[in-house]
């Protein structure tokens, strides 16, 4: 017999947005279009003021942040992406998980360029090459406040917030971090090259210019390599909180009810889905189940099933 009040009742009643962008997602949007801005001021200037000077080693640098432009506007289309089809019924679970693509790209990518940095450096410590150190000094310490500057802006991507049972949750906003991240290697490793070009030529070490590319280069792919696998779990729907699976299975299983199957993603920063398919001699109706996860404020999708225990279909 069909339930008359259901059908007497709108569908949308039931029906909710799959809108599960960042906490600080326009933010952080501005903040990543705002150092693209920077990088490409910097480039023209390093460029125009290289060929006034008639440096290349400038004109050079100067192509090198539009590397980070590059990148950069990568993770900007992601933001702006996500937010123009946040909407879109085609994607699933929304466009929330968008920008851990755009890390992971940008991740992948940079640890292409740390094993580069490795094989340019290794080539030139076993065949040392002349070095105009003042100019090569110059150039590596112009772009620093640029990449610190950035590095400011673009820091400041994770969320923290504690549930109701006083339980601290973090959230982290991974694609400002794989622009955060391509800033700050760029400024640590400008760092290490005005260390080295300068002990090079106070001492006449040769070997110091390489040998600090390559500890850069390792910094770099540590960093990389630490996206790529967060970013792996995020896409890959890792179980991304045991702490709150516990949470989950605490609130569900009391009295009869017990859980068979429960799975728990992330849909986007800071926004979580989970199926939970519970069992009971005394089932209730979803609505009850779902009100006991209600102080769970990160689960933002939320799906049950329900058997009897002595179903066929249980």
């Amino acid at each position: 017999m069909q339930d008359k009040t259901i059908h007497s009742q709108p569908i949308e009643r039931w029906q909710h947005a799959h809108e599960f962008l960042g906490v600080h997602h326009e933010r952080n949007e501005r903040r990543t279009r705002l150092v693209i801005g920077l990088a490409l001021a910097t480039m023209v200037g390093q460029i125009v003021a290289g060929h006034i000077y008639g440096s290349i080693a400038l004109i050079a640098e100067g192509w090198h942040m539009s590397t980070h432009a590059g990148m950069l506007t990568v993770s900007a289309f992601a933001y702006a992406y996500a937010r123009r089809h946040r909407g879109d019924p085609r994607f699933a679970f929304g466009t929330g998980k968008l920008g851990e693509l755009a890390a992971f790209a940008s991740a992948v990518i940079l640890a292409i360029i740390a094993l580069l940095i490795v094989y340019e450096s290794t080539e030139r410590l076993f065949d040392p090459v002349s070095i105009s150190f003042a100019e090569a000094i110059t150039v590596a310490a112009v772009g620093l406040p640029v990449n610190l500057a950035s590095a400011w802006l673009l820091s400041g991507g994770d969320h923290h917030h504690r549930d109701e049972n006083g339980r601290h949750h973090h959230h982290r906003d991974n694609n400002l971090r794989a622009a955060f991240v391509h800033v700050v290697t760029d400024a640590a490793t400008a760092v290490l090259a005005v260390v080295g070009l300068s002990v090079a030529w106070i001492f006449g070490w040769l070997w110091m210019d390489p040998v600090t590319g390559i500890i850069g280069a390792a910094m770099i792919f540590v960093w990389a390599y630490a996206l790529i696998r967060d970013t792996g779990h995020v896409l890959l729907d890792m179980t991304p909180d045991l702490t709150l699976t516990a949470d989950i299975r605490e609130r569900i299983e009391t009295a009869d009810d017990r859980i068979f199957d429960l799975h728990l993603w992330q849909i986007g920063p800071g926004h979580y889905g989970t199926i939970v398919s519970i069992v009971s001699s005394a089932p209730r109706d979803p609505a009850v189940y779902k009100a006991r996860l209600a102080g769970l404020s990160a689960l933002s999708h939320i799906t049950i099933e329900v058997h009897a225990r002595d179903s066929q279909n249980a």
